[in-house]
């Protein structure tokens, strides 16, 4: 295949060939060590991917030494089966997981895992608060000793999560949704997060010490709720500079059986207090505010997390060394659409930061035994930084197991057949490393980056489902048991288009009836980004749903 020879957007340079990348990949970080971090509930809701509201300068400072995927999308809104996902490289109907009820490899198939995949290459594999789901869907010991090499940590402190510890105006103890808190006065003196940055940093010394060949996987909950935060970080955003959703109100055309109702933030005792009417609310705007400013908050209390253990990192000088993914579960609605938490098919739910830093790769080796990650101070840092390399290339997080595989230099699991209960390692995703920016080769060139690859025809294309009781909101519409999954949303995602259709289940052989259509969503991004003019009734979709049958008979 001859060059591709464009102009390339600001800050971004262009490739040769696809050959040529994989080799210099292979050549610059085979045998690197890995740090992943994962986040609960985070939306790219960050200084690197465009918010000017929101400050978090030591995750913009990574961006920029990484390349960044604009467009990166979870499997499934929810936790457990998210997680179990992009950690098998298998999609949801695969792992059989829609609930926190089972263990994959008890109830589907006895497929391996990410860590797992590297322990067996020599790595010593590490995990860091909430990595995998904790409780049934990872056999109550996050899957050790399958995937991990010494057992799991958990801060002592998660047990207080949903507790009272949030003072309220009354000055009583509430387990509240906006709880931002004094950290000398909760329980223990400290927060989960700032354990876990603790033990990570602790486990890094350790590998440093010993010169071992790590994967060290690290889970921060914030921001999922109960929105509990060191208080000092509300001063980051006064509340007379925080809006509401752009699009706070229940579309019109929005079927019910698509909308999440949710009860998980109805149950904290200050919103059981406004008095809420179910399914549709609304919140009142006042709250509606003080929810943002707390997500943002503790956005921003996590970046101070983030920064901590890059830091770390550079003080150990194993960030010359060590590829650093970032990524969340999934993302989290903030009043859009009228809806809260996760739990939907739309891109607020769905939506994820991606980035992966790559030593010599997406940053140079420029100014030896200069720092990559200094800490920066989000109260008084103003970040300027843009990412190293940006695609707007739609891509999921199934991908990550075969992306980091590639990345470490070892040999790339093979996609799965079209049936692979069976196979114990394989991948339904593709590795992504074909969309990363090259930082040596750089040539006048020009277009946006789907120019870089001529004999990349397929449309890139990101698949996501959620499970529903019923045509209609109801008490368990959010997180339905899989007994109760009547009716699943399979929904995909391209650069043009969101497709959704909402199809007849059947729990008790996974099967999907497409001649049973309960529902349907058809949203045109360019001209409609907040999905809030679902024109399915007005538009012939037979091609979309022939799209949705061929994936999943992939």
């Amino acid at each position: 295949m001859e060059a591709i020879v464009k102009k390339p957007e600001a800050g971004l340079v262009c490739m040769q060939d696809r050959q040529s990348v994989k080799m210099e990949i292979e050549e610059s970080v085979g045998g690197k060590n890995v740090l992943f971090i994962v986040v609960d509930d985070l939306r790219p809701t960050l200084g690197c991917y465009g918010d000017n509201l929101v400050k978090s300068p030591n995750i913009d400072q990574l961006a920029s030494q990484s390349v960044v995927f604009q467009n990166a999308y979870a499997q499934q809104a929810v936790c457990a089966p998210s997680r179990v996902s992009f950690l098998t490289g298998r999609r949801p109907d695969t792992t059989r997981l829609y609930d926190f009820y089972s263990y994959w490899r008890v109830h589907a198939g006895n497929y391996s895992t990410l860590p797992q995949y590297f322990k067996e290459n020599g790595y010593t594999t590490m995990s860091v608060g909430k990595v995998f789901h904790p409780g049934i869907s990872s056999n109550y010991n996050d899957d050790y000793p399958y995937s991990w090499s010494i057992p799991p940590f958990h801060p002592s402190t998660e047990k207080y999560e949903n507790t009272k510890t949030c003072k309220g105006k009354d000055g009583q103890l509430h387990a509240n949704l906006v709880c931002p808190v004094d950290v000398a006065e909760v329980p223990e003196g400290t927060l989960p997060d700032i354990q876990s940055t603790e033990e990570a940093i602790r486990l890094l010394n350790i590998m440093k010490r010993k010169k071992q060949k790590f994967f060290l996987a690290v889970g921060y909950h914030k921001p999922h709720i109960p929105l509990r935060y060191p208080q000092e970080f509300l001063k980051l955003y006064p509340l007379e500079n925080i809006t509401l959703a752009p699009d706070p109100w229940v579309p019109e055309e929005l079927p019910p059986v698509a909308y999440n109702p949710w009860t998980d933030i109805r149950e904290r005792e200050d919103v059981q207090a406004l008095n809420i009417s179910f399914p549709y609310g609304p919140i009142p705007e006042d709250f509606q505010r003080l929810i943002r400013q707390s997500y943002f908050a503790a956005v921003s209390y996590l970046d101070m997390q983030v920064g901590l253990l890059l830091n770390a990192l550079d003080d150990l000088k194993l960030s010359r060394n060590t590829i650093v993914v970032f990524t969340a579960d999934h993302g989290w609605s903030l009043g859009e659409h009228g809806e809260w938490a996760k739990y939907s098919n739309f891109d607020v739910a769905t939506q994820v930061p991606l980035m992966f830093y790559v030593p010599g790769k997406t940053s140079s080796f420029a100014n030896p035994g200069g720092r990559k990650f200094p800490y920066l101070d989000p109260f008084t840092h103003v970040s300027n930084l843009i990412p190293q390399g940006q695609t707007k290339k739609i891509v999921e997080l199934v991908s990550l197991f075969p992306t980091l595989a590639e990345l470490a230099g070892l040999l790339i699991p093979a996609l799965c057949p079209e049936t692979s209960f069976d196979v114990a390692l394989c991948s339904e995703g593709e590795s992504i490393v074909r969309y990363f920016v090259s930082m040596e080769e750089k040539v006048d060139c020009g277009g946006d980056d789907s120019d870089y690859y001529q004999d990349d025809q397929k449309e890139p294309i990101a698949f996501c489902q959620y499970p529903r009781p019923a045509d209609t909101p109801q008490w368990n519409s959010d997180k339905p048991r899989l007994k109760d999954i009547k009716i699943m949303g399979y929904s995909m995602r391209t650069v043009d288009y969101r497709y959704t259709v909402w199809v007849g289940f059947n729990p008790n052989n996974f099967k999907a009836n497409f001649q049973d259509i309960h529902a349907g969503e058809l949203y045109m991004v360019g001209t409609d980004p907040g999905q809030d003019h679902n024109i399915y009734n007005n538009s012939l979709h037979s091609n979309f749903v022939k799209k949705i049958l061929e994936f999943l008979r992939r």
